[in-house]
């Protein structure tokens, strides 16, 4: 993130950062990085915005990984190379089937779970 802040976009006032809702997504992780003067300058450059928990995309790689761990990676793979073919075998099969997610996380559950999020209207 400093590099982000000092390098790329060293110009802007704020950076505006959209992330999931991983627990070393917080402000605290910087302070656990960095002496607190730097974590409070880096920090003031950003402006952060978390997805839902329960609709993130990384839940959807959180579970494809774990896929991939239980029906790949869960032997002794004796170097990089015999692990390169071995994942691109599995995602190969793993892509001809053609797997979806099932969301239970429906749009409803989001309005009630989410209520304060969403902006209210008079006679709504």
């Amino acid at each position: 993130m400093r590099e982000i802040a000092d390098t790329h976009f060293s110009e802007a006032e704020k950076i505006t950062i959209v992330m999931d809702n991983l627990n070393t997504h917080n402000p605290s992780s910087f302070c656990e990085a960095f002496p607190p003067e730097e974590a409070k300058r880096v920090l003031d450059k950003f402006k952060f915005h978390y997805t839902p928990k329960h609709g993130s995309w990384l839940n959807m790689a959180e579970i494809e990984l774990s896929i991939l761990n239980r029906q790949c990676l869960n032997r002794r793979i004796a170097n990089q190379m015999e692990l390169k073919r071995e994942i691109m075998a599995w995602e190969k099969k793993r892509n001809s089937m053609s797997k979806t997610i099932n969301w239970r996380f429906t749009t409803t559950d989001a309005r009630v779970k989410l209520r304060k999020l969403y902006p209210s209207y008079e006679g709504c």
